[in-house]
């Protein structure tokens, strides 16, 4: 590696591994990078063979190079200037015509007869990127008039419109898969074991010290029984842990330490406790709470029968 050429290569070798990588281990929520660390060792292991390839590619053309006799290696020299001072030929070519100017050596066929105090004035056309960009804004002009005040297709309101209703529906896609984005009016019970068991994790590193490992209650209230003091349900034990009981007496607020995902997952772990038989269970606290969405029990029909004026009680189960 002797050159820049070199070196851009291992660069862009590693930017394409990344990308590479990155793209088909992706959640597409987060870098697999940030998901997986070890695949920076495993990027990192492509580029040094790389590298080491390179080295080897150029200590080759070293040693064949010194192997050559003195006439060989002259004319190797003049064949590398030349391809050298060629690299590139067609851009700068390409660039150069986008220019529309004259060497030196011809500005005399454009020079026009008059002067002003020896100061002489070339007849320079426009450059041909400018001539052709103006060409473009003709034709494009000419196609929107056509299109919007001819055939009168959307104006600026109607695209707006179109673009935020596109948007609403990408945001409410995002909000299905966005599990952080969890509030007291959207979180609901979860079920599944990796939320419960993370929910476990959670509550044993910082509610066991208030309401012991089983739920039953120290300094905190007993969870196992059907007495709340803020409410039951999912939506009211969310909101409690996210703003905390009651002023000066109640449990701090959990919000700044975790997630909302997170509060789902305990809140979810701690109505698990109901109907439980903790081992040293506290008395119940706060109002008896029934859930207002909890299915109606209904109550068995009862049929009067009268048989010879004696009243005969029926029950239907």
């Amino acid at each position: 590696m002797r050159n820049t050429a070199s070196y851009l290569r291992v660069l862009g070798i590693a930017v394409l591994g990344y990308l590479f990588l990155n793209w088909i281990g992706t959640t597409g929520e987060d870098s697999i990078f940030i998901e997986q660390p070890l695949l920076w060792a495993i990027l990192g292991v492509i580029v040094l063979f790389y590298i080491a390839g390179e080295a080897c590619v150029t200590t080759l053309q070293s040693i064949l190079y010194q192997s050559l006799k003195p006439d060989a290696q002259e004319k190797y020299d003049e064949n590398a200037a030349v391809a050298k001072a060629n690299r590139f030929k067609w851009i700068k070519d390409k660039y150069k015509a986008s220019l529309g100017s004259r060497d030196i050596e011809d500005e005399h066929e454009i020079i026009l007869d008059h002067n002003y105090d020896g100061i002489q004035e070339l007849d320079n056309n426009l450059p041909p990127w400018w001539v052709y960009g103006f060409y473009a804004s003709i034709i494009f002009a000419v196609i929107y008039l056509v299109r919007f005040e001819v055939f009168n297709d959307y104006n600026q309101e109607e695209e707006y419109e179109t673009a935020v209703a596109a948007a609403k529906i990408e945001i409410e896609e995002w909000k299905k898969t966005a599990k952080d984005l969890v509030d007291v009016n959207t979180v609901v019970l979860l079920t599944d074991a990796a939320d419960l068991k993370a929910g476990a994790a959670i509550f044993g590193e910082n509610c066991i010290a208030c309401h012991k490992i089983d739920g039953g209650g120290g300094i905190g209230p007993n969870l196992t029984d059907k007495h709340w003091i803020l409410g039951g349900g999912i939506k009211n034990v969310f909101n409690t842990i996210s703003e905390g009981g009651r002023s000066g007496k109640g449990m701090v607020s959990w919000k700044k330490d975790l997630k909302p995902a997170q509060m789902a997952q305990v809140a979810s772990y701690v109505i698990n406790f109901q109907g439980t038989i903790p081992a040293d269970p506290k008395e119940p606290e706060g109002d008896l709470w029934i859930d207002p969405n909890a299915p109606v029990e209904t109550q068995p029909e009862v049929e009067e029968i009268v048989q010879d004026s004696i009243i005969v009680v029926d029950i239907n189960n």
